[in-house]
């Protein structure tokens, strides 16, 4: 990536690394976010227990997410490959890949308006970054709101308005799906009327319902946010929860991890 932060990362930040090379109980790699910056991750700080050969873990030219351990004086960076929790490491490691994404689009973009990657960045890449946090954070907000989001950062006209068309054709909303299953029984004579009765209330939640074969049926909520995705399916359920009692109706739900 053309862009590098400045300075140094701090102790307890987890950082994109390239492995660089290797030795016999150190691996040293490059801190892809930063310029010309390397660090050291001793073999304790790969894998927890015995480690045979370093190889068998990491390979030269991979990218490897790591925490920084310590810095010291002479700037020196010590790292940990073990201490990154995998849902960290896994989300860290899509964020990297999503601004790599984000940067070859406003290449692309640049070939259109005849302005290489270091000018569109002069232009609006670094405004955007300090305003959003990031490219990708900055082209999911073109998507999901409009193309003010662009002219705020006031850019010229036409890389404004070539910008706006691309990220409308070629990024596509976030969304966040949660769902479970439902069982739901009747032994009632208007069984199927209550039951029929009781679902018909995921619309006003925004639940979607596939019947899986009596009694069990899935419930899905896709949204922008996870948050008001899992209070829309908690809220429906706990409406039929209640429901169900008075109709004599026998219900469970189990929400999928």
């Amino acid at each position: 990536m053309l862009y590098k932060k400045q300075g140094r990362p701090e102790i307890g930040d987890i950082v994109t690394c390239t492995v660089k090379r290797i030795v016999l109980h150190s691996v040293f790699v490059n801190l892809d976010e930063y310029i010309n910056i390397e660090g050291m991750v001793h073999i304790s700080e790969i894998a927890p227990g015995r480690i045979r050969n370093l190889r068998d873990y990491v390979i030269e030219g991979k990218r490897i997410i790591c925490k920084v351990l310590s810095i010291n004086m002479q700037g020196n960076i010590d790292l940990s490959l073990r201490r990154v929790p995998l849902n960290l490491s896994i989300n860290k490691m899509n964020d990297f890949k999503q601004e790599e994404k984000a940067e070859k689009l406003l290449e692309s973009i640049g070939k259109e308006v005849n302005m290489d990657l270091k000018k569109i960045y002069d232009e609006i890449g670094y405004k955007a970054i300090e305003k959003y946090g990031g490219l990708y954070p900055f082209l999911q907000a073109i998507v999901e709101q409009d193309k003010s989001v662009i002219d705020e950062l006031k850019p010229n006209q036409k890389l404004s308005e070539v910008l706006f068309k691309t990220v409308k054709e070629k990024i596509k909303p976030i969304e966040v799906s949660v769902s479970g299953i439902l069982n739901l029984k009747s032994y009632t004579g208007k069984g199927i009327e209550d039951i029929r009765s009781l679902l018909s209330k995921a619309k006003n939640y925004q639940v979607k319902i596939s019947y899986l074969g009596a009694p069990k049926y899935k419930l899905e909520v896709i949204s922008k946010d996870y948050k008001n995705a899992e209070t829309s399916l908690r809220s429906f359920i706990d409406e039929i929860t209640n429901l169900s009692k008075k109709l004599n109706c026998e219900m469970s739900f189990i929400k999928n991890d």
